[in-house]
């Protein structure tokens, strides 16, 4: 199917259960209709890998999703934690539409509602997520109102207090976007780690950064994390602590003022 927008599903032409959303001929999100369990992006797979090793195997959280596309981790999740409630905002009504009508439904306990992120986010309970995720862009950029100290301390207060925050940045050299994104996370959260393709972290390509952002220091499972990025079939790098110091590089957070006087 193909909409007005530029919106379309297509076959994967390697593996015949593999769908791809496409907007305007780019890549967005990809799903195995008869196995959820398989991730076929790297930063996909790297967001999986933090939510695997931050919490207990099997055991349901509660999950909120910004940014939908074709659900990929909302159904990863289902399968691998059955019973996890989740919350999954998507902007496009479009988005929605063609994914409802085009891939295998979602189990009852996932809902899917058209909103703002940072609308959602402000209107939920405090402590109520066990795990934030976000995943939102508009036209292959970060909208700045869900890149600020202020959207960020909204985040914070609706996760639990061993609740994980993370983020999708894509980003080129010189990292720009990512370091303050870094240093925004760091001025809310008391611990902060990046895990990314060492290319990228070396300058040598565009591409996805994950940020994972936890209330208390010690709570991210870096070590684990490290081992799991290094295994991947395209090898990533975890950088925490002094390392992280050193990528911020004097990077300032973003703030609502920034937006204001753009």
């Amino acid at each position: 199917m193909h909409n007005a927008e530029g919106l379309k599903i297509v076959v994967d032409p390697v593996r015949p259960t593999g769908r791809t959303l496409l907007a305007a001929g780019v890549e967005q999100s990809y799903v195995d209709v008869s196995e959820p369990r398989h991730l076929h992006f790297e930063y996909i797979r790297r967001m999986a890998a933090v939510v695997d090793l931050a919490a207990p195997p099997g055991r349901p959280l509660a999950a909120l999703h910004l940014g939908g596309g074709a659900l990929t981790l909302p159904r990863w999740l289902a399968a691998t934690r059955p019973t996890s409630p989740q919350r999954v905002v998507e902007r496009d009504p479009a988005v929605v539409e063609l994914v409802a009508g085009e891939l295998p439904a979602l189990p009852a306990d996932v809902e899917v509602i058209i909103g703002d992120a940072r609308e959602a986010v402000r209107g939920a309970s405090s402590g109520h997520y066990d795990v934030v995720l976000a995943d939102v862009y508009r036209a292959a950029r970060m909208p700045r109102h869900v890149a600020t100290v202020e959207f960020v301390a909204e985040v914070a207060r609706v996760l639990a207090p061993d609740g994980v925050y993370l983020v999708n940045v894509t980003d080129l050299p010189p990292l720009v976007i990512s370091r303050t994104q870094v240093a925004t996370l760091r001025a809310v959260f008391g611990d902060v780690c990046l895990v990314a393709d060492r290319r990228m972290l070396r300058g040598r390509r565009y591409g996805n950064l994950v940020l994972a952002a936890t209330h208390r220091a010690g709570r991210l499972p870096v070590g684990r994390l490290a081992a799991r990025a290094a295994r991947d079939p395209i090898p990533g790098a975890v950088l925490h602590g002094p390392d992280l110091d050193a990528f911020v590089a004097g990077a300032r957070p973003a703030t609502d003022a920034d937006l204001a006087g753009r």
